[in-house]
């Protein structure tokens, strides 16, 4: 004999898939709508701030009608030539350089130009900063100075995740030991940003030790070989990282140390440690399962994170990374580099807050994509 589902079970089943499908498509829908909305206008705000609203523009003619001056008169020197001609001169240049520049139209008109080409990833030319091997494309300065950023902001906020989660853990054992007190009294330091420490670091193992180097990524001229290179770049390494570690490792060890306190106060602990589960198993299932969704959005925006790099502790050291390069189109007004830096690290914000509903649905049961009771 054969069992067969009945129709009606059959019908149930299939209007009930239909219904979570319709429900994850609207979901879905809704969601990169939402977030498309807030990419336009993020982007579109940076470009406002970057130009100041169109006063940018005023400081690049100033800036390009001072430099054109100061060319004419240098071409011109020991020329006969009237002071019409000249001023002539100063003038066609001038237009050029704006045509050049795109100061030729109003900036309103520009602004959803630059809007439509940040969103396209048509990052164009940078205006003022050149990059170390003279390309002035905006991706490419991006790429030159991005490994130098994640890898020392990988090292160090890697490091800095993982140890602190590990240590938090044993420090939730022992509520109230010794070691449990010091966390808390030195939490307070990570007050001070990581260049305050980097300075002191400096001064300390460079200025007065002189055992380890004031600044950059490596020496100059760079070792020959692989070994040696490799062992330079980690010697010009572990003052910024460890500033950048310093800086945040006792906050953070204190923040995750409260967050599994809360979770081993609940009673479903209480009655896995009536059952006598080991220590080991009720941290891995009762404690590190519930938190997981909270330690994987961590994890993930710390990832996306790394792209923007540090940028007063960049500069400090003279780390040829990204955060540094940031700073520099700051102070050189160089909105491309500006904007183009934050429409990448928007998508990427975007594309994990898009990717960590389904992975909360994942690893924790209790969570629905798209809502609903069913």
């Amino acid at each position: 004999m054969t069992s067969e589902t009945p129709p009606k079970e059959n019908l149930q089943i299939k209007s009930t898939a239909a219904d979570t499908f319709k429900r994850l498509m609207r979901f879905m829908s809704f969601r990169v709508l939402m977030l498309v909305v807030t990419i336009v206008v993020a982007v579109y705000s940076t470009i406002m701030i970057a130009n100041m609203g169109g006063y940018v523009d005023t400081i690049m003619r100033n800036d390009i009608r001072e430099s054109t001056i100061m060319k004419v008169a240098a071409m011109t020197a020991n020329k006969p030539i009237s002071g019409d001609a000249r001023r002539q001169m100063q003038e066609e240049m001038i237009a050029l350089e704006e045509k050049r520049l795109g100061l030729d139209t109003p900036f309103i008109i520009r602004s959803f130009r630059y809007l439509g080409n940040a969103l396209t990833l048509n990052l164009g030319r940078a205006i003022y900063m050149v990059s170390d091997h003279g390309s002035k494309a905006v991706r490419a300065i991006i790429l030159e100075r991005l490994p130098a950023t994640l890898l020392l902001m990988g090292t160090a906020e890697l490091f800095l995740f993982f140890t602190s989660v590990f240590l938090a853990l044993m420090l939730s054992r022992s509520y109230g030991s010794f070691w449990d007190k010091l966390v808390i009294t030195l939490s307070p330091t990570s007050a001070a940003p990581p260049w305050f420490y980097g300075i002191f670091f400096i001064l300390i193992f460079a200025a007065v030790l002189k055992i380890l180097p004031f600044g950059g990524m490596v020496s100059s001229p760079p070792p020959e070989t692989t070994i040696g290179y490799s062992l330079d770049l980690l010697k010009h390494m572990i003052l910024p990282a460890s500033s950048l570690v310093i800086s945040a490792f006792f906050i953070s060890l204190y923040n995750w140390r409260t967050f599994f306190l809360i979770y081993s106060s609940e009673d479903y602990v209480d009655m896995a440690k009536a059952k006598g589960l080991t220590s080991r198993n009720i941290e891995s299932r009762y404690i590190l399962r519930p938190t997981l969704p909270t330690i994987i959005t961590n994890f993930a925006l710390l990832i996306i994170s790394l792209w923007t790099g540090a940028t007063i502790t960049e500069t400090v050291f003279l780390w040829p990374g990204l955060g540094r390069t940031i700073f520099r189109a700051i102070g050189f007004y160089d909105t491309p580099v500006i904007v183009g830096t934050t429409i990448i690290y928007a998508y990427l914000l975007a594309l994990t807050v898009f990717l960590l509903d389904f992975v909360y649905a994942i690893v924790d049961p209790r969570v629905k994509v798209g809502g609903g009771n069913k």
